[in-house]
């Protein structure tokens, strides 16, 4: 009697397994309507961008300019103050990641 109860037991949750295991791969298998192929979106066109200063929606010609400007304008100057400090606390990070215990 144990052997008939452990054989069905057996066999229904095999057959429950495999059936829901085939119910899922459909939904999986298609993608949503509304998503858009990547084909169509590598061919699409951009025309408007955003500026890497602040964030702000800029038309292509916009931000060709702004991307010219920043090429051609050095960057900013640091003091030699700044840049010690900058040097300092990266030293002091570089020797807190090997030696841990100094953090306190």
């Amino acid at each position: 009697m144990k052997y008939v109860k452990l054989i069905f037991l057996s066999i229904s949750t095999t057959a429950i397994v495999l059936v829901s295991s085939y119910l899922g791969t459909k939904a999986i298998a298609i993608p949503p309507m509304e998503d858009i192929p990547e084909e169509i979106l590598r061919t699409e066109i951009i025309t408007v961008g955003r500026s890497p200063i602040d964030g702000k929606l800029l038309t292509a010609a916009e931000y060709a300019e702004l991307q010219t400007q920043l090429q051609t304008s050095p960057p900013p100057k640091l003091s030699t103050e700044v840049r010690d400090q900058i040097f300092l606390i990266r030293m002091r990070k570089a020797l807190l990641q090997i030696l841990p215990f100094l953090g306190i």
